[in-house]
């Protein structure tokens, strides 16, 4: 059995599939093996997928129809044999280094989940990093509550936000297959598996170097218009509430931090250029989206600590409900797009 499975999941990424694997492929540390998900990739990705696991025994290729991000990964967990999971998304690639230092952080402290940084990629190439979602170091079960589940389940406005990101940390498989632990949804996904994978990890290895490169997509979904996105947040919530109660968890006013982060990321979502609705139509949905009653209750009880300027202004616009000079910002922010 291979020491690690890594799953990526493949979606029209022809154009920065070869880079991903190679990264993968030619790891320091080789006792591994790469189970890449062809989504039914419209392009020429899953051909692409067939042909690298032509020259590399370790690679494993799996052809599904079209589901989703989250029915591809629940994919490869079904499938992998490794002793650890890592999840590599198709156009972001590995540093050479970062599974073998991964896997001694993990091992030498004798922990069963390990994380690091990452690089920011932009579409020019510019790359920034980014800390680990905690300090360097081994945390303990207790320290991973209150630092890492706790901030993803209430700690959502104030700066800087914990993200969500599932591939920044190598787990440990069978934690996953013994408690049942899945993806659900096209968004917001990676958060919710955290939070529940983290519920039951007892140590966690930090290593502080990125390892890990994250290409900022502009037309990935975390960056188009989502014409779903209300019933997508509507379900993340629910879903929130039920782990929430399973697992014991509570934070001051998380319902509130978390609906108010997502009026936020609505309202961007329905001004952003490619929604085809009039802008009377975008202004008639958000202030209905505000109206809603956990919405106001957030609107009361929080303000956004440390937000960038225009998150300040969109927040205090939604507060005093002053909708037609929200939408005549955003006609001039989107103008020409």
């Amino acid at each position: 059995m291979p020491t690690i499975s890594v799953i990526v999941p493949v979606y029209k990424a022809e154009a920065f599939l070869r880079k991903c694997t190679d990264s993968i492929l030619r790891q320091s540390f080789q006792d591994l093996e790469l189970l890449l998900i062809d989504d039914g990739s419209p392009d020429r990705s899953g051909a692409l997928c067939d042909a690298i696991a032509g020259e590399d025994s370790r690679v494993r290729v799996f052809h599904k129809p079209n589901g989703g991000v989250s029915s591809a990964r629940n994919l490869g967990l079904g499938e992998a044999q490794g002793t650890y999971i890592a999840f590599v998304d198709s156009d972001d690639y590995l540093e050479p280094k970062a599974l073998e230092l991964l896997l001694t952080a993990l091992q030498d402290s004798g922990a069963d989940s390990a994380g690091c940084g990452h690089f920011n990629v932009s579409d020019a190439g510019v790359t920034s990093s980014e800390a680990p979602a905690l300090p360097a170091g081994v945390h303990d079960a207790a320290d991973i509550r209150e630092n890492l589940v706790l901030r993803l389940l209430g700690d959502r406005l104030r700066q800087p936000v914990l993200n969500g990101f599932i591939w920044r940390f190598l787990y440990t498989r069978a934690i996953i297959a013994d408690r049942g632990i899945e993806f659900e949804g096209a968004y917001l996904e990676d958060e919710l598996f955290l939070m529940e994978y983290f519920c039951h990890a007892k140590r966690l290895a930090i290593v502080a170097e990125p390892l890990y490169n994250y290409y900022w997509n502009a037309a990935s979904a975390t960056h188009r218009y989502m014409r779903d996105y209300p019933e997508t947040f509507r379900r993340f919530m629910e879903r929130k509430e039920a782990l929430a109660g399973r697992y014991g968890l509570d934070a001051p006013l998380w319902r509130e931090n978390s609906n108010y982060a997502g009026l936020l990321i609505a309202v961007g979502n329905e001004y952003a250029p490619g929604n085809p609705a009039s802008f009377a139509e975008k202004q008639r949905r958000v202030a209905a989206l505000a109206a809603l009653p956990e919405m106001q209750r957030a609107l009361a009880a929080l303000r956004p600590e440390g937000a960038g300027r225009n998150k300040q202004i969109v927040a205090a616009l939604l507060r005093r409900r002053w909708y037609a000079l929200l939408t005549l910002l955003y006609r001039v922010k989107n103008r020409g797009k």
